[in-house]
């Protein structure tokens, strides 16, 4: 990819968005340069790649962890608005590493606030609904809900949700928090826990049976990548949290049913317990951002899901 020099973006209206190799945040990135705005992507490249940038995205490989080289990127593009989509993102690996799920999502989340903060910049903070919120929550979870946390991972995000909100009170900027539901689309990875859509969809086009954890009982909000960015541009400057969720609950199991019909498979799952700190259920209220907002997600999971299954197996026979 040719970087051009982002220090000549200053003079233009500039958006960061962190993570924005990853699957979400290249969704972002497309819809901030949809906008007519220029993009720079902050990223390790630790799980995101490359190729997802937008050619005419400007992207810096660095780890928001490292707060010298994140100020020198954020004082080149004085942006007009932040999005903070950079995070360590796996449950599991929370559980083994909760030091460093801390560190990447707490002291990272610090860092970047802090250089919003000398340009004035709203921040849109992506964190997570499910994980956040445990299982004794009522479906669908409001965001009044206080939250329980099962992982690391869920109690590195709800830590870093409080240093937005207080950031947000202290300087008078529009940071927002948007808890996404569980989120899939085109350019999700198969590999990890978080991607079900994915990973299964993976698994069906190699012709294998897919394992099913908690049997293929449990429950998410799914929600698609397309959704998710509208929410996350129309939350840009509002001081508040979000729920950016369809308020619809589906079984793993009917997840896998629609990628089934749509590569027609004809291969039955293995079913297999929950892994540590996964929740059985979630499902979110996304109300406050309908009415405040004036979003809504509008793809629905039986259009969605098959359309996701195909595009993915153009990426995996691409790769």
């Amino acid at each position: 990819m040719t970087q051009r020099n982002v220090a000549s973006m200053a003079l233009v209206d500039t958006v960061v968005v962190t993570g924005g190799a990853g699957f979400i945040g290249s969704h972002v990135v497309d819809g901030v340069l949809g906008e007519g705005r220029r993009a720079v992507v902050v990223d390790d490249l630790s799980s995101g790649k490359a190729e997802n940038v937008a050619s005419d995205a400007d992207l810096e490989v660095i780890d928001v962890v490292d707060a010298a080289a994140l100020d020198k990127v954020i004082d080149a593009a004085s942006p007009s608005a932040i999005f903070h989509l950079a995070a360590q993102a796996s449950v599991t690996a929370s559980v083994a590493d909760p030091t460093r799920d801390a560190t990447v999502n707490v002291i990272g989340t610090l860092n970047l606030l802090e250089a919003a903060r000398r340009h004035r910049a709203p921040v849109v903070f992506t964190s997570t609904g499910g994980a956040l919120y445990g299982d004794a929550a009522p479906r669908p979870t409001p965001e009044t809900f206080t939250p329980s946390p099962l992982s690391p991972y869920g109690a590195s995000k709800w830590a870093a949700e409080a240093y937005v909100r207080t950031w947000a009170n202290a300087s008078g900027l529009g940071h927002a928090v948007c808890r996404l539901g569980n989120v899939y689309g085109p350019r999700q990875s198969p590999h990890g826990e978080a991607g079900v859509v994915s990973i299964l969809s993976n698994q069906l086009w190699q012709g294998n049976s897919p394992t099913l954890y908690g049997d293929g009982r449990p429950t998410r909000d799914y929600i698609h990548v397309l959704d998710v960015v509208t929410a996350l541009l129309a939350a840009r400057g509002v001081n508040d949290v979000f729920n950016v969720a369809t308020g619809r609950e589906a079984a793993v199991f009917e997840i896998f049913e629609l990628l089934a019909a749509a590569s027609r498979a004809s291969v039955s799952p293995h079913l297999a317990p929950l892994r540590p700190g996964e929740l059985e259920h979630s499902c979110l209220d996304p109300s406050h951002a309908q009415r405040r907002l004036g979003w809504r997600a509008e793809i629905e999971l039986e259009d969605g899901v098959p359309a996701t299954y195909r595009e993915l197996v153009a990426q995996f026979s691409a790769a």
